[in-house]
């Protein structure tokens, strides 16, 4: 259970369940990998970017009010799935129902944000670099959802 507890806080790139959760942020190889990228993603989607001063200034911007809004979607998901956790084998129909439609509603969010984000980083950034961006942070949560996903049991 512990080990599933730790693997949730790469649901979000918030630390929103860490402190709840009160877990190392490192359990496995791969879980310290993700905790270094989480730590400093500003710092890798930087050394991806390759912009230009005038692209980082109009770009950085954009990318911090994308993060912040992305924390919303993030924390629903967590959320769902935190109560999805503590459920385990006393899941109802009606409660499972009411998870699988939060987690869906957060992507459903989450997927409105990446295409709105992306139709304004192309009014910053020529159509390579807003595609790079997409692809980068894209790739991010695809490993910290896997490492979640991996743990987490199916309904029952």
């Amino acid at each position: 259970m512990k080990k599933l507890l730790g693997a949730l806080v790469y649901a979000t790139l918030a630390s929103v369940a860490a402190p709840v959760m009160g877990q190392p942020a490192a359990e496995t190889p791969s879980a310290a990998l993700l905790a270094k990228v989480q730590a400093d993603k500003r710092s890798v989607v930087e050394k991806s970017m390759n912009l230009t001063a005038e692209e980082g200034k109009k770009f950085w911007p954009l990318y911090e009010k994308f993060q912040r809004e992305l924390a919303a979607p993030q924390k629903e998901y967590t959320r769902a799935v935190l109560d999805y956790v503590a459920a385990e084998k006393t899941m109802t129909d009606a409660n499972a129902k009411r998870l699988a439609q939060q987690v869906l509603a957060a992507q459903v969010t989450e997927s409105k944000l990446h295409e709105r984000h992306f139709k304004e980083a192309l009014k910053v950034l020529p159509g390579v670099k807003a595609a790079r961006y997409m692809q980068i942070e894209n790739k991010i949560q695809a490993a910290q959802r896997y490492e979640s996903a991996k743990v987490i049991p199916l309904a029952e």
